[in-house]
């Protein structure tokens, strides 16, 4: 999930920051992350924590959105379910105090845990992208007001003393419709409860295994990876300097059923955000892909930065995307986005138009859960990098092939 404008003041640090600072007497977080020597994934293994997964159940509404697992927070510890996301950096959670608008999820009661420090910060901000498929119909629509506070946090029966993060106390109804409770940051640059797992000794790098629906057991491996989830070579691509915390990679171009544009072969730092459900790029490289795969492909007016196609139409269109990178070796390799993701479902006010993968806001360059579950993807913090591999799920059930020494020619 991507935040809309920035502050930093808080260190509640998503790709883009939050909107609105109201706080009062707040406190920089400082980041002294455990550094792990570089090496293989297998010899990241077995230093302090072993490395262990969490389930995770799929969100489905027609097509997959948010995969989330289980963490505790407090003493008795509380179990909430919450998005693991590679696009935020922090933990909020919802609260009792919430009321009416956080009715439908789980909720955190500070004041039964014998271990919560409420701390004098009160923040609002606005989401630019959220849990679903569609873009923003208005800038205020995902918004939501956080209190700090700080507390014990776990996941697996492990647990982290005086975590920083925040309770939701207030919430747009945009969020009513979440079967989960909050997220989890899982940024490039560890903090809050995966930062004190590190420091217990767990290895600074995570594998996830989100899938389709149709084949399920989803799971999140923290401090190492599922070799059982793993069926090719893994392919390795380090993230660009001055990431600041953001999983994001240099793409060289982009393709669609093996044809480009001179426009399209130009690079572009593409952002992996796991707790986003399909993609995000700006206008003119939306547009330019759209070209590539049929004309009838038209921004939806009730929805800015969303497009549609009638639904009669949409299911024959072959629509294969492929996003090229540069793995460690220097070789390029594409990571493949199939057919079958273009149709997201129709519009819920127009059941005859159909809405595409592809959303458009401007400088952005994002893909989400629509990529990572035809692949194993491998997070490592400790060498900033990404690995990504085949996931064993066969092709004509949403599994990915990772093609090597990839490109096309421009047409």
């Amino acid at each position: 999930m991507i935040f809309t404008a920035g502050f930093l003041v808080l260190a509640l640090w998503g790709l883009f920051g939050v909107a609105t600072d109201v706080s009062h007497n707040s406190q920089k977080v400082t980041l002294t992350p455990r550094k792990v020597p570089k090496g293989h994934v297998a010899g990241l293994r077995k230093r302090g924590l072993s490395s262990f997964s969490v389930p995770l159940i799929d969100q489905f509404n027609g097509t997959d959105l948010q995969w989330y697992g289980n963490i505790t927070v407090g003493t008795p510890p509380q179990i909430l379910p919450v998005v693991f996301d590679t696009g935020s950096y922090t933990l909020e959670v919802e609260s009792t105090t919430c009321g009416e608008p956080c009715a439908n999820q789980v909720t955190f009661n500070a004041s039964a845990s014998s271990t919560y420090i409420g701390l004098n910060q009160t923040v609002t901000g606005a989401f630019s992208t959220g849990g679903g498929v569609g873009p923003l119909l208005y800038d205020t629509e995902f918004m939501q007001t956080w209190h700090a506070g700080q507390d014990t946090v776990g996941v697996a029966g492990i647990s982290v003393p005086n975590v920083q993060f925040y309770t939701i106390v207030n919430q747009t109804a945009a969020f009513a419709s979440d079967p989960y409770s909050g997220i989890l940051g899982m940024s490039a640059k560890a903090q809050g409860l995966f930062q004190g797992l590190i420091e217990q000794g767990l290895p600074a790098i995570f594998g996830m295994y989100i899938t389709p629906k149709s084949i399920g057991n989803a799971e999140i491996t923290l401090g190492g990876v599922d070799e059982s989830k793993i069926h090719s070579e893994v392919t390795w691509s380090d993230l660009p300097p001055n990431s600041e915390g953001n999983w994001q990679l240099n793409s060289s171009q982009i393709s669609v059923n093996g044809k480009t544009t001179t426009f399209l072969v130009t690079e572009r730092t593409i952002i992996f955000d796991s707790g986003t459900s399909n993609m995000y790029f700006d206008p003119n490289t939306t547009e330019a892909v759209y070209a590539l795969i049929s004309p009838d492909i038209q921004p939806y007016a009730p929805e800015l930065g969303a497009y549609g196609i009638a639904c009669d139409k949409i299911d024959s269109l072959p629509a294969v995307l492929d996003l090229t990178f540069t793995s460690i070796t220097g070789q390029p390799f594409n990571l493949t986005i199939p057919s079958s993701e273009l149709n997201v479902g129709p519009f819920p006010n127009d059941p005859l138009t159909c809405q595409t993968m592809i959303n458009s806001l401007e400088g952005l360059w994002l893909v989400g859960g629509s990529m990572l579950k035809h692949y194993y993807s491998i997070w490592d913090l400790t060498s900033q990098r990404m690995g990504f591999a085949s996931n064993g799920v066969p092709e004509s059930a949403g599994g990915g092939v990772l093609l090597c020494n990839a490109g096309v020619a421009a047409t």
